[in-house]
This record gives structure tokens, sequence and C-alpha cells, in this order.
């Protein structure tokens, strides 16, 4: 990063939500001399204190923000169905970009991006923070050792708690379409991607043509058109089954992690700690606690200096396969009221399922899906293959 001398300027898409959080990371890049907010795209501008710091250009309009800027980098958090066309504008400016997850709605949005993107000759950055943690390359080190034996599978397990007010946040939010566009969202597509890209990503299965089969189970609680409760087993390759277990209704909030099942032990990963814990016979329990590069400062080191991209497009085809496989789904099964309760708490109400934080936990475990393992309300698999 010591080859920057003048800072990148950088325009925001999207700056509330989530996209608070590519705020704050591009001031804090601004302090270490890396970046300059140059503009923020929002329909409803940002008001002085919502801009965390020195007033900048504003526009409902990315191309225009782009021409009047000349801004180098582009960071685009937008609803899922825009992510195509928005960074198709950037591209069309000359501007890098980071796109945050999931890249698109449908694989062939995702060629359509990643192909554009290349064509302009400008980099693209895939927003799975989680694949810049250093802990992915050293697990993918210790299982290419052999530390663990022979590598039998990747499972995943998200439980995380969202009450009804999570669904309203949006517009599009639990929508699999809208206005007859695509939208995907669901608990595997979007708020726990990371862990199906993760898995991926451990099991060395990251690109289209590294996946075989697809097996999803999508199931909902709340009044919603996507996925709150769902499971997916992804065949690959290397013949080497991934299975991510995921709950937006869970009873208790948990940090999701990743486990490699080997012959002679495992690893679990937290992803969003960087921590891993090393199991294997004859030692005593090994846990590590790595750093992570930042896909914004890489991505301005790739662009200054050259350094490597950690999550370019096509390095997440095989999470696209997976959200094709769930888009072409039938739409989520409802769960019958008796298996799950409303919990209130002030003016905030949640749907927890019965027993499904230890039903996740489980699959992790052994790579069983929801109706292989015993829930009553889980449905037979129904395998997509190309």
């Amino acid at each position: 990063m010591s080859a920057v001398r003048t800072p990148l300027p950088v325009v925001l898409a999207g700056a509330r939500g989530h996209g608070r959080t590519h705020l704050l990371n591009i001031r804090r890049l601004e302090r270490l001399g890396l970046v300059r907010l140059a503009g923020v795209c929002e329909l409803r501008p940002l008001d002085a204190a919502e801009l965390e710091g020195p007033g900048t250009q504003q526009s409902a309009d990315l191309g225009e923000l782009l021409a009047a800027t000349g801004a180098r980098i582009a960071v685009v958090c937008t609803p899922i169905q825009t992510h195509t066309d928005l960074a198709l504008t950037a591209a069309g400016h000359g501007a890098h970009l980071l796109l945050e997850k999931p890249p698109a709605p449908s694989f062939a949005e995702f060629r359509r991006m990643a192909d554009g993107v290349a064509a302009a000759g400008v980099a693209c950055q895939i927003g799975f923070q989680s694949l810049g943690s250093h802990a992915v390359p050293a697990v993918r080190e210790l299982v290419a050792d052999g530390v663990i034996g022979e590598l039998l599978g990747v499972g995943a397990a998200g439980a995380w708690v969202r009450d009804e007010a999570y669904f309203r946040r949006s517009p599009w939010a639990g929508r699999r379409r809208m206005d007859g566009v695509d939208v995907v969202d669901g608990a595997l597509t979007n708020p726990l991607a990371h862990a199906v890209a993760t898995a991926l990503a451990l099991a060395g299965s990251t690109r289209a043509e590294d996946v075989v089969s697809i097996e999803p189970e999508l199931l909902r609680a709340y009044a919603i058109e996507s996925d709150d409760t769902s499971c997916v087993r992804i065949g690959t390759a290397r013949g080497v089954p991934v299975t991510v277990a995921a709950t937006l209704c869970a009873e208790t909030n948990s940090e999701p992690y990743v486990v490699v099942h080997g012959t002679r032990g495992r690893i679990t990963f937290w992803y969003k700690q960087d921590r891993v814990l090393l199991q294997r016979g004859g030692h005593g329990p090994e846990e590590t606690v790595h750093g992570r590069t930042d896909l914004l400062e890489n991505l301005v080191g790739h662009v200054a200096g050259g350094e490597a991209l950690c999550v370019p497009p096509e390095e997440t085809g095989a999470f696209m396969r997976v959200v094709e496989a769930i888009r072409l789904a039938p739409d989520p099964v409802r769960l019958p009221d008796a298996c799950w309760r409303v919990e209130a708490s002030g003016a905030a109400s949640r749907r927890i399922v019965h027993g499904v934080d230890s039903l996740v936990a489980t699959s992790a475990d052994t790579l069983g899906l929801y109706s292989e393992l015993g829930a009553p309300w889980a449905l037979p698999t129904t395998v997509e293959t190309r």
C-alpha cells in the first residue's frame, strides 16, 4: 500500500442500512490517506451528521456522479436486483468496483455483470468479507497438509435472530421477485450468504464449474416470499460434499461457523471472528485467531499497486450456482403454525422455529439435510444437476 501517493477518489452507491458500514470504512481509509470520498449516490441525500465527515457531492444518478467526480472506485451497496446495472454503469465510466454480495439475483445476471466488467477492463471485488480472512488460506493449508486426514466434507451453520421489522426494512426484503424482476432474498442467499461462500472456499470449490449438484430445502415461518429457515447440500467436482444450514428464526443469536471434517479430525472456523479451532486425535485442541484483509483496502492496493484481488467474480461462481438453484426451486414451504411460536419484546416480535438451533448445529456436524435429520416439518429433497 506504500505505493499509493494520491488518495483514490471513491463514490458510494447506497450509504444507508448496511451501506453505512462501507461509509465508515471509506472514512477510515481516508484517515490513512488511501482514498477520498468523492460522492454519495442515494435517492434521498444524506445530511451532515449521516456523512460522518466533510461534505461531499451527492446525486441519485450514479452515472452522473461518476462523470462529475471522476471517481476511480465505486462501492455498490444497493438492492440485490440493481447490482448488475449499477456495476455496468460504474464499469462504463472506468471505475473499479467493490460490489456487495450477493453479486446478482441470477446466474445470467451474474454473467452479464462479470463479462461486462471484464470487457470494460476494470477490476471487480465481490463483498464477501469473510474471504478476506487470513484463516481461509490457513485452514486450506492444514487440509492440504493432511493434518486432519482425508477431507470428508464441509458443513456450515448459521442460527440468527431476526424480527418482523427486519423484513419490513425495505420493499425488497423477504422477496423472491418484485415487479417481475428476480430479487432472491433469503437466508442462504443474503444474510447468511457468507456461510455458503466460506464453506465452498474451504472445500476448494469456488468456481461455477466446481459444482455438480445442488439439493435445497427452503422453508419459512415468517409471512414472506423467501426462505428464513433453509439448508442446502452442494455436490462438488472434487467429490467433497458441502452443506449449509441456516435460520433467521433461532431461539438464540449465535456466531455462524464452518466445520471441515476429516478422517482424523476437524477444523471449526467462526468466520466473523477469524477464529479457528483444530481438533485431531492424539493432540489437544488448538485455537488460533487470524488477521483479515479489508476488501476495499485490497481493491485500492490492486488498482494502485497490482495486489491480487481477494474475491474476483469468478471466485464466486459456485456461490452463484447455489443462488440460481434457489431461484429456480419451488417457493419456500410455509411451516405449520405448530412448528413455531411468536415472542414479543416491547414493540418488536419475532418467530422462533422449535428446535431449529440444535438442528442447524447437527446439520453442520453430520452433513445432513433437515429432511434427513428427523425434522417433522422438512420435506424430501429435490436435486438439481447441470
